[in-house]
């Protein structure tokens, strides 16, 4: 095995060290929270598998029949918004939720941790009210007895993941306010 190039005397470089195989910081997550992550984590791979599997089903009978699935489309459309909703829980409890940084990032520390439980705040309140318009819709579509247009299934199958999504986000949102005020 050859040895490591030496420096040039004039630079006081070090040789390249061997590349190291590392995960990069921010697809790090060491976020601690009352409720395991690993919830949502496996619910989104849950879903995105059965959407690939829906999907690729619906694909290959219409390759080999020249017809769809009916219902495969609306199956896929509740499921992407599962999908989102889950996605959007985990990302408000580790903080990475979409957000203008050029104004919490300025300033002081201070300012820095009072933008950030405000924006919490904020989050826990909007997820709050949608969990509650929302079950009025879903109360709604139970005493309409209303039926999803594709496949007549009862449309509250559908709507019912709304407000429980909703609570779990608003939820998440409260313990990162909390986590936030004792500094964590």
């Amino acid at each position: 095995m050859p040895s490591p190039p030496k420096p040039h005397p004039a630079t006081k470089q070090q040789p390249a060290a061997e590349p190291t195989h590392t995960v990069p910081e921010e697809a790090e997550d060491h976020t601690k929270t009352a409720v395991p992550l690993a919830i949502e984590d496996w619910l989104t791979v849950a879903v995105m598998a059965l959407l690939a599997l829906i999907t690729f089903t619906n694909v290959i009978v219409r390759y080999f029949t020249d017809r769809s699935f009916a219902w495969t489309e609306e199956i896929s459309i509740f499921l992407m918004i599962v999908l989102a909703l889950v996605a959007g829980s985990a990302a408000v409890a580790r903080n990475r939720h979409i957000r203008i940084d050029y104004f919490i990032g300025k300033g002081s520390r201070t300012r820095q941790r009072t933008l950030g439980q405000l924006a919490a705040a904020m989050v826990f309140l909007l997820f709050s009210l949608i969990a509650v318009l929302s079950s009025r819709m879903v109360w709604d579509h139970i005493r309409f007895n209303e039926t999803s247009p594709g496949i007549g299934v009862p449309q509250w199958w559908y709507s019912l993941w709304l407000p429980l999504l909703s609570i779990a986000i608003a939820l998440r949102a409260l313990g990162l306010l909390i986590r936030q005020r004792r500094g964590q």
